[in-house]
């Protein structure tokens, strides 16, 4: 009995809330009506507009890209209390992230970087630390050594199980998402990913992957704040879950770096960025964080920012090549004629790969890993393409539409690099043309732009100089998605892999 009052109890707070949100949305309509406004949308819910057409869909970007066809480039959705401008044309985009970028600088409230990243310590640390910070020399020596253990243990793979062909079958997110790990654990702590605890690797790595997926989600308490005690579908309770089980593995690494620096000295040397940040830091708060929990923070975002954009990237533009097999024939063909076949590919190769560049570029417009912005709040009202938006609207940019809208890019759904190294030869991917944003853009464009485009670029350098892939009986990759911070391919990549290279040049390298 008690149960039941107390449920009749919340039922009649949340009928009560929705009556006082309905009053005040249809005043503040009716108050700016006489103002030019972007469209909004049909088949809002009252209060709770459109979020259920997000929650409903397993990849919210390509609903808003289908809504985008209908209303234009540029139109309004409520997501719940709040209203959001969806843009999804290159003008309109380099509007808001020019002249309405400093009324654009700040995001709105949201519960999941809240709980899993710190309240939000993340975007100081990204503000403050990896934008400011050099972390470039220890980048270059650490992705070298990962690359040659990771085609080592691939050549190994090959000499154990290859069929009569010479080919054995290999799972390449798998593949390539332990390399660009272990490349930046190894950059942040000064560890292999695969060194530690079997458990541990195991925990961690399912917890990293419900970080990017509760990055990535709509969450029915960001719309409706009031409804948070609720935790409708168990989300907040998961999301507290997943934050534990990552700062016991990331608090591990950063006790252990305080115990070497009091046994060594804090003069001994920093070994990797961890150290770097405790020596920059020295205890100090930056914007109301303590040294710890910006230290952890940066090492959220270095993992999101570094391995699983890369692991994603490095994975669509294998698949393309494989669905347009000329376009990997030349990718190769171009190493054979820089580099050959009787040495490996170095650091100073990657500038001279001008086809593989310009693959990579055509991978990150057709797919973007990302293929929509953060959103990003109005802390003003402002004028985008002629109309209203009013202070506290959210902005919500469809990268994917802007990469194929056919008056910038002609032949918009082709794969085809040739494009960015004649009529695209001077777009690049640094946020300057607003026509390819795979990084974003304005004041927040994501700070690890050179680190995340050099790492694929090089990575699949090496992959494609050293091995031969097909399909399994040469059909064609499948190129579903699964959403989340970024939009992975949601099926395996199973190839077959043979070594290009004489057997020398495989030996391993001490680490």
């Amino acid at each position: 009995m008690d149960s039941q009052l107390q449920e009749l109890s919340h039922l009649s707070v949340i009928i009560l809330a929705i009556l006082v949100l309905s009053i005040l949305v249809l005043f503040k309509s009716r108050s700016s009506n006489k103002l030019k406004t972007p469209p909004e949308a049909a088949g809002a819910w009252p209060v709770i507009g459109h979020l259920p057409l997000l929650l409903k869909s397993d990849l919210p970007h390509r609903t808003l890209a289908s809504m985008a066809d209908e209303y234009g480039p540029t139109f309004t959705i409520r997501l719940g209390m709040f209203p959001a401008l969806v843009v999804s044309s290159s003008e309109l985009t380099k509007e808001c992230f020019t002249k309405n970028d400093i009324a654009l600088s700040t995001r709105p409230w949201q519960l999941a970087p809240k709980i899993l990243v710190y309240s939000y310590a993340m975007k100081m640390a990204t503000v403050e630390l990896l934008s400011n910070w050099r972390v470039e020399s220890l980048i270059s020596p650490t992705l070298a050594s990962e690359a040659d253990v990771a085609i080592q243990e691939l050549r190994e793979h090959w000499i154990e199980n290859k069929d009569d062909s010479g080919h054995v079958i290999v799972e390449l997110k798998q593949w390539f998402g332990r390399l660009t790990l272990n490349t930046v654990i190894r950059i942040m702590a000064g560890k292999r990913y695969c060194a530690v605890d079997k458990e541990e690797e195991q925990q961690c790595h399912k917890a990293l992957r419900q970080l990017f997926r509760f990055l990535g989600m709509f969450l029915a308490a960001d719309a409706l704040p009031f409804l948070r005690w609720l935790d409708l579908g168990g989300h907040e309770k998961a999301m507290k879950r997943t934050a534990e089980e990552l700062d016991k593995i990331v608090g591990g690494w950063l006790e252990e770096h305080k115990r070497n620096r009091k046994d060594l000295g804090e003069t001994d040397g920093d070994r990797d960025f961890i150290d770097v940040m405790l020596s920059v830091l020295n205890s100090k708060e930056i914007g109301g964080y303590d040294a710890d929990t910006i230290v952890k923070a940066t090492c959220f975002a270095m993992i999101a920012g570094g391995s699983d954009t890369t692991m994603v990237t490095a994975i669509r533009a294998i698949s393309l090549m494989l669905n347009n097999l000329p376009i990997l024939k030349k990718a190769q063909e171009e190493l054979n004629a820089r580099i050959g076949k009787q040495r490996r590919v170095q650091e100073a190769d990657i500038a001279g790969l001008t086809y593989l560049q310009a693959m990579v570029k055509e991978a990150l417009r057709l797919q973007p890993t990302v293929p929509l912005s953060p959103p990003r709040l109005f802390s003003k009202d402002c004028t985008v393409g002629g109309s209203h938006v009013a202070k506290g609207t959210q902005l919500i940019v469809i990268i994917l539409k802007v990469h194929t809208d056919p008056v910038t890019w002609p032949d918009q759904l082709e794969f085809r690099p040739e494009r960015f190294l004649s009529s695209h030869k001077d777009i690049d991917v640094h946020g300057s043309n607003f026509t390819l944003l795979p990084f974003w853009g304005g004041r927040r464009i994501c700070p690890e732009i050179s680190f995340g485009l050099y790492t694929v670029q090089f990575l699949l350098a090496i992959f494609l100089h050293e091995f031969e892939i097909s399909t399994i009986n040469n059909s064609p990759v499948h190129m579903s998605e699964s959403f989340g911070l970024t939009t992975i391919k949601a099926t395996p990549l199973e190839v077959m892999v043979r070594p290009r290279l004489v057997d020398e040049l495989y030996a391993r390298k001490d680490i």
